[in-house]
């Protein structure tokens, strides 16, 4: 083709009469995905005159084809994926034939770049999984994991491309050998439609025309079933749904609400509502950068103007108003693990469905899957790219659909508070019954009563630190002096709560995040009651203390940290668990063998190695009075 190769917004842009196919290549390492993209878009003719010339040149200087053209140079574009032969980040290609415009995604083969096939997957109309036909007749883990993620997002026609058939002398039992298996294993995953098409992506076989190598082949070489296979949903006839992305507010006299259709059809004049508020408008302009419309479709971004001023922000959905979306903040969800970390149950992390952002904590883990046998098998906790069923509560209700009527409102990630690193990416199978069974029951009397009747204010003084750092010794102490100036308290120690309450939790890092969960609750409503409550627990992780933090109002939650050096609690070591934790008798011991994270920025530090009991107390005493007085 003549000319340079566009850029990705001119070619979206240009040729709108033409049907648009997502699809993604995946597999295994070393399959043979990036020749594929390369051989298909050599072969149709389809690379513009740079993009040749660069081939060929770069064929020349690192190809791995003996001085042929080496196509996977095409899409490998990281210096990395050269000089290790892999794909490693998602690579996106575009192109157009006569019939149809492509936007395809290569994804990575390797186990540890799971979570970049998944993105690819994720905006994909039909996926092509890679098989290698002369490395192994039995399907791989990745095969199988790459295929229950495409199931898992939806995708509802695959195509099963085995390559290197020129490998194995292009025999047709080979070949039929691996479908059987492929399809007997995507049959459990309910997946009807799966194209096989055996290809020579090196050679060039049944992937722009029949290949006379394999005459018992009868069915679309590649690139012709890519062009004619029907992937039209059913988007349009959805009921209307635009997730509101940004208030678009340009003068005093314009405010209108800015999003992409996530599905179905809107009219000027059509009245909506928005979502979670339920408040009703009708619709004065849809507006676009090429003028206003009278209907905008699924897929069009667009501004709506109002007839009325209501309250409408970024998170927000604008929808039907006959038909609005649903609202909950707990769910039943798939989830698959992305982060190195294991999910720890109980634990805040951030939420991004659609455009809104709220936190979110998994609140048991149902199962996980095992990706080869589809076994459900019991888990506390997921690992990294370990696929499970989960209940998700959020802090507040959220709009959504479920992912197998709406992708973008049945999808979100979730976010690492404190690195803002995705950990996660899940579907919404439904809201849980009890969201919408269980109502706030409002009380006539409130904290501020209850702590007025004792003369005090509510507060949550929380220790933290090591094991025999001094915590329950400083607590108890404190208490008896608030107790001697008539103070209402209660202390919350940590081996005491564990006789009852949280008896069925270990010291694994999933059990201590349900501690703190659980006891962060029971500080809660006490503060309700008014009280003064003392919690001693080691809390080892800032993400827990923070979230205990946010339980409580502005000022209420006064972090303590016992500051005392490992090795004076060794010295000290009341309960001698430090010697047997040396002698790996305990195992997950705080500062042994499980880390402690102390805080960064404590309300109180406490140097314990410095200051007797006495005047430890005096300084917590000395901060209540001025910076956080507990009498009212």
């Amino acid at each position: 083709m003549h000319g340079s190769a566009p850029t990705l917004d001119s070619y979206l842009q240009s040729q709108e009469k033409k049907d648009l196919l997502r699809f993604l290549t995946c597999g295994s390492v070393d399959d043979g995905k990036s020749t594929l993209i390369g051989r298909l878009l050599y072969e149709g003719k389809l690379l513009f005159d740079d993009q040749l010339d660069n081939l060929k040149s770069e064929s020349a200087r690192v190809g791995t084809q003996g001085g042929d053209l080496d196509f996977a140079l095409l899409v490998d574009g990281l210096a990395a994926e050269r000089e290790q032969g892999i794909t490693i980040d998602v690579a996106y290609r575009f192109f157009t034939t006569d019939k149809r415009k492509f936007i395809v995604a290569d994804t990575p083969g390797h186990e540890q770049y799971t979570r970049n096939m998944a993105t690819g997957a994720s905006t994909a109309d039909i996926a092509i999984i890679l098989a290698d036909a002369y490395r192994s007749t039995d399907l791989l883990t990745q095969t199988r994991r790459h295929t229950y993620i495409c199931s898992m997002l939806g995708i509802r026609k695959l195509v099963l491309a085995v390559n290197k058939m020129d490998l194995v002398g292009y025999r047709q039992d080979v070949f039929e050998a691996y479908v059987a298996k492929y399809l007997a294993f995507a049959s459990e995953l309910g997946i009807e439609h799966v194209e096989c098409i055996p290809i020579s992506a090196l050679r060039g076989d049944n992937v722009v025309v029949p290949s006379a190598n394999m005459p018992w082949y009868h069915g679309p070489a590649l690139l012709p079933y890519l062009e004619t296979v029907d992937v039209v949903g059913d988007d349009l006839g959805r009921p209307f749904r635009l997730p509101v992305q940004w208030v678009n507010r340009p003068s005093h006299d314009f405010r209108g609400f800015a999003g992409t259709i996530a599905s179905g059809t809107v009219r000027a004049g059509e009245r909506i509502k928005v979502m979670p508020s339920a408040q009703e408008a009708n619709i004065t302009r849809i507006v676009t950068k090429d003028g206003d419309l009278d209907v905008a479709v699924c897929g069009q971004a667009v501004t709506l103007v109002l007839d009325r001023e209501i309250d409408v922000s970024r998170g927000n959905v604008i929808c039907s108003a006959d038909a609005p979306v649903l609202i909950s903040d707990q769910f039943e969800v798939h989830l698959l693990w992305m982060a190195r970390e294991e999910l720890l149950p109980g634990r805040s992390y951030l939420l991004k469905l659609g455009t809104g952002t709220a936190q979110a904590t998994v609140t048991s883990l149902k199962h996980k899957v095992n990706v080869n046998t589809l076994e459900r098998t019991a888990a506390k906790t997921l690992q990294l790219n370990e696929i499970g069923l989960c209940n998700l509560s959020l802090d507040k209700s959220v709009a959504f659909e479920a992912y197998a009527d709406n992708r973008e409102l049945g999808s979100f990630i979730l976010i690492d508070r404190i690195t803002n690193q995705t950990i996660g990416m899940g579907m919404i199978d439904f809201a849980l019954r009890r969201a919408t069974n269980i109502h706030w029951q409002s009380l006539e009397i409130g904290r501020a009563e209850r702590a007025a009747q004792k003369n005090q204010k509510a507060a949550v003084v929380w220790f933290t630190g090591l094991s025999g750092s001094g915590k329950s010794t400083i607590a108890s102490a404190l208490e008896k002096r608030l107790f001697s100036l008539g103070r209402h308290t209660y202390v919350l120690d940590g081996d005491n709560v564990r006789h009852g309450l949280n008896r069925d939790l270990g010291f694994t890092d999933a059990d201590r995040v349900e501690n703190i969960r659980r006891v962060a609750e029971v500080a809660r409503l006490m503060a309700e009651a008014g009280l003064i409550v003392l919690v001693s627990f080691i809390s080892p992780f800032r993400e827990e203390r923070e979230m205990a933090r946010t339980l409580m109002n502005e000022g209420e939650f006064i972090e303590v940290f016992v500051d005392t050096p490992l090795e004076l609690c060794e010295v000290r070591d009341p309960k001698g668990l430090y010697r047997k934790a040396r002698r790996q008798e305990i195992m997950n011991f705080t500062g042994i063998s499980s880390p402690y994270e102390p805080p960064e920025n404590p309300e109180v530090r406490i140097e314990t190695a410095k200051l007797s009991i006495e005047e430890a107390v005096r300084q917590l005493l000395d901060f209540l009075e001025a910076g956080a007085p507990p009498k009212a």
